[in-house]
């Protein structure tokens, strides 16, 4: 199976019309039916509905199709990490880091301890699931990541090994708010003789912050009247949609405190449904980039 197969695929299916998409793909009629037959015989099914007008999927053809972008996709991000690897070369620094950590700490603690030039950031990491944090240091896609850690975060114990380093640069409070009332106390509060289910919103499974909630969740409501209305990914979304009132959730502290002081927001409950996370930088012991050391020289002196 060819790789130019899936983009012809692809192209019929958003064009519904073997002549337009032929067009697109600057081939011949012909020979662009020729390539989609061969995939799939290649497939094994038939995934094109050629007795409808316009052309239609098969069942088969729909779930193809999902998949299929999914992989041109994978292709495109493993190409630009190749040629973003190849460009780097020994003299430039790559740094992943979650959206929250670039808007709150990248900036103005990590930016200012490197030459301009050095530092060769991934901000598509900014929407990475947790877990890719550590195949992509595993595999040599990045040189250093920017993360949050807690001892429920289980996916990061692979970075906990001799071939590791790790640096604690600052410690953060993981806190529940929710928005402020005129008198700038909670619109949603976790007391357990409320009668009604408070709107949660929480993280999805990809996000680094679920197993901390779920843990504090399990250990310190014994009987949670909480109903899930959101799961997001990203904190500042949760952020957003907390500031917009649609539920009460957690965040780091760095991430909200300008609200909390401006009394947009307002913290629930006391310290028994607070957490404390760690914010660390992690690398592999074997790369020794001169960039790099002198970026972990510089850290180890802010790390506490």
């Amino acid at each position: 199976m060819e790789f130019n197969w899936l983009k012809d695929f692809e192209t019929l299916a958003a064009c519904r019309n073997f002549s337009r998409a032929a067009e697109e793909r600057h081939v011949s009629q012909p020979a662009f039916s020729r390539r989609i037959r061969a995939l799939e015989n290649a497939v094994g099914v038939q995934l094109i509905n050629r007795e409808t007008l316009p052309l239609s999927l098969t069942p088969a053809g729909d779930v193809f199709a999902s998949q299929a972008r999914m992989m041109l996709q994978m292709l495109d991000e493993t190409v630009e990490r190749c040629q973003s690897v190849d460009a780097a070369g020994e003299n430039v620094v790559r740094f992943s880091a979650s959206q929250s950590l670039y808007t709150t700490y990248y900036k103005t603690r990590i930016a200012p301890l490197v030459p301009e030039g050095s530092l060769s950031i991934d901000l598509n990491s900014a929407s990475w699931p947790a877990d890719k944090f550590v195949s992509a240091l595993q595999q040599a896609h990045c040189d250093v990541i920017l993360n949050y850690w807690h001892p429920s975060m289980t996916y990061l114990s692979p970075l906990e090994t001799i071939q590791f380093d790790y640096l604690t640069l600052y410690k953060d409070a993981f806190i529940p708010v929710a928005k402020a009332d005129a008198n700038g106390d909670p619109i949603f509060t976790l007391n357990p003789k409320e009668k009604q289910r408070i709107p949660l919103l929480t993280y999805s499974a990809a996000s680094a912050f679920r197993p901390i909630v779920d843990d504090i969740l399990r250990a310190q409501l014994s009987s949670p009247k909480t109903l899930v209305v959101s799961q997001n990914s990203l904190a500042n979304s949760v952020k957003a949609l907390i500031l917009e009132g649609f539920g009460l959730g957690w965040l780091p502290y760095r991430l909200c405190a300008t609200e909390l002081e401006s009394g947009q927001l307002a913290r629930v409950g006391g310290n028994s449904l607070a957490s404390s996370v760690d914010v660390r930088v992690y690398r592999r012991r074997e790369n020794d980039k001169p960039p790099l050391q002198a970026l972990w020289t510089a850290l180890q002196d802010v790390a506490v």
